[in-house]
């Protein structure tokens, strides 16, 4: 399928490697505001940049557009690529806030066309087991799930950019932007959330309206209890990695980036020699803790994938707008427990 992409700078240039290790599809066209950066990216590729987004659009044989703008922009490319009959994939947050997601979604189904999410750190074999133990109740009763992202950003990665650390555009700080991918792999490895009760600060950076540390208790609709803590003020050398933890009463499973720390079973399976062979931790260094250009394009490519094995066998992909909208929904409410000195605020 011919892909188009929005937006430049190193996200879109790791939409472009995915697209060009993929078997069947081809990157067909750039976009950005600027003809210059549209052009630059595209001769990588051999493709047209273009700098209006209409033209962009208008070419009938581009089928796929993905979105790599700041989150806050996210709403005007993809609600322009849906109506002119596009499907879409866009970045995480889907948008950063749920009335607007669910206005997407609405136009979506309007014109037939899939709307679906770049969900990537769900995409490599550690997260592929995870959630395989997940679904054969290897846990038992869960008892807590939680997530720590403890990041680190400079002043200077604030001040590279105007819209960086604006509610307008970025929607928040360490968890909208940051802590997002791994707030959505809590819940999508330990289910729904049922209340919240948080506190935020801004505790390390000037010149920015959001937060770069947030500690939040979270309630889970089936009786685990959980925490969430997220920044962007940790130092390390080489970076933390994001975390994943879940235990119960038959099994406690700890998942740092894409290896596990633990992987521990009342009751084991034959495949879990395997797993402490291939998938648990070594001295590797956190995955974009340090440094966002360090990401991997190996699983954008699997996300994007999924979604094009979605359109072809018409059903909803696996990082679907409506798997999207959860994270947001929970940060949504974290936010207004934050505003309202850690009340707790039911989902």
């Amino acid at each position: 399928m011919n892909f188009g992409i929005v937006g430049t700078g190193s996200i879109s240039a790791i939409h472009a490697k995915a697209i060009a290790a993929m078997e069947d599809s081809t990157l067909h066209s750039v976009y950005n505001h600027r003809l210059e950066s549209a052009e630059k990216l595209g001769s990588e590729y051999g493709v047209k940049g273009f700098s209006d987004l209409d033209k962009f659009l208008a070419d009938p044989q581009l089928e796929i557009v993905t979105i790599a703008t700041p989150s806050g922009a996210h709403f005007d490319s993809a609600m322009a690529a849906l109506k002119a009959g596009k499907h879409v994939i866009c970045e995480k947050p889907l948008e950063i806030t749920t009335a607007r997601i669910d206005e997407l979604i609405a136009m979506a189904e309007a014109t037939g066309k899939v709307l679906a999410a770049i969900l990537n750190r769900r995409f490599h074999p550690a997260m592929d087991a995870f959630k395989t133990a997940c679904e054969q109740g290897r846990f038992g009763k869960l008892t807590s799930a939680s997530c720590y992202i403890k990041w680190f950003r400079d002043q200077a990665y604030y001040d590279s950019a105007d819209w960086r650390g604006t509610w307008a555009l970025d929607g928040g700080g360490a968890l909208m932007n940051q802590g997002i991918h791994s707030i959505d792999a809590l819940l999508y490895l330990a289910g729904p959330v049922k209340s919240v009760q948080a506190a935020t600060a801004c505790l390390a950076h000037e010149r920015i309206e959001v937060e770069d540390t947030a500690l939040v208790l979270l309630e889970f609709e089936n009786g685990a209890y959980g925490v969430v803590e997220g920044s962007t003020c940790n130092w390390s050398t080489t970076g933390h990695p994001a975390r994943i933890q879940l235990c119960g009463t038959e099994g406690s499973s700890f998942l740092a980036d894409e290896t596990f720390e633990i992987w521990d079973f009342k009751n084991p399976f034959p495949h879990d020699a395997e797993i402490h062979e291939k998938l648990m931790r070594g001295s590797e260094a956190g995955l974009g803790a340090n440094d966002p250009k360090a990401i991997k394009y190996l699983q954008h490519q699997r996300n994007f994938e999924e979604v094009i094995s979605a359109i072809r066998e018409g059903r909803e992909p696996t990082t679907s707008s409506q798997e999207a909208r959860k994270s947001v929904a929970l940060i949504e409410a974290i936010y207004q427990s934050a505003a309202n000195g850690g009340a707790r605020v039911y989902l």
